[in-house]
């Protein structure tokens, strides 16, 4: 049984996504501001976290900042803003996902299903061993690590599936919503946003110079490529 946290101020909300979410078999654990969300995260083994924005004694943005600290746990912000600027921040410090209040249950499910399933796999070991090799850039899909010049860099496993993704495919462009549809696995509808923050993000941590990166190309108005000479 998987275990889904779920931390927003609102009780009625934390009420409403415990039915949603229950109904799917999981069990749910309610946390109403950041610093309960973080002492829940330490005790118990949590597979995925709905995380409010807008809280009292410690917004979101501060909350996931602690959580990747010490855990890369699927996070997907819930937020009631429209404004992108809640979202690029969000995902800039670490969240896999986000939806927007009010939200539909059905893509909500759907949602929570995705980023579970993408987590788990990360950490199976039933996965084929392989090794993939750009220059200073080294994954290796058996371990879930990714070496830079020989130092381990942390990676959420979003950021771990793109990269995977991409350089599985040395040298071919992909739309973002190609990109959403391979490593979702959903409707790519309207997260071409969502994808090129976590490009974004990705390159902070795999490029020295992340303004004219080595490995990691954007191609303008089609999509992103590894560079397929990096080998």
């Amino acid at each position: 049984m998987y275990h889904i946290m779920i931390c927003d101020d609102e009780k009625d909300i934390v009420s409403a996504l415990k039915i949603y979410l229950s109904s799917d078999g999981y069990e749910i654990f309610c946390a109403y501001n950041g610093m309960e969300a973080i002492e829940i995260l330490k005790k118990e083994e949590i597979h995925l976290v709905l995380l409010d924005i807008m809280m009292p004694v410690m917004d979101g943005i501060e909350t996931l900042s602690r959580i990747r600290e010490f855990s890369n746990v699927p996070v997907l912000f819930l937020t009631a803003k429209s404004e992108d600027t809640d979202k690029v921040l969000g995902l800039t410090v670490g969240a896999d996902d986000y939806i927007t209040k009010p939200f539909n249950p059905v893509v909500l499910q759907a949602r929570v299903k995705s980023n579970l399933r993408r987590y788990m796999q990360l950490g199976s070991m039933e996965v084929k061993p392989e090794k993939l090799i750009f220059g200073g850039l080294e994954l290796d899909d058996r371990s879930k690590t990714v070496m830079l010049d020989g130092e381990e860099i942390s990676l959420t496993p979003t950021e771990f599936d793109i990269l995977h993704f991409l350089m599985q495919h040395p040298g071919t462009v992909y739309s973002p919503k190609q990109i959403y549809k391979a490593v979702w696995q959903d409707n790519p509808a309207g997260t071409e946003n969502l994808v090129a923050v976590h490009i974004r993000h990705l390159r902070e941590k795999i490029e020295y110079d992340p303004a004219d990166p080595r490995y990691l190309k954007a191609v303008w108005g089609h999509g992103y490529k590894m560079e397929a000479d990096r080998k």
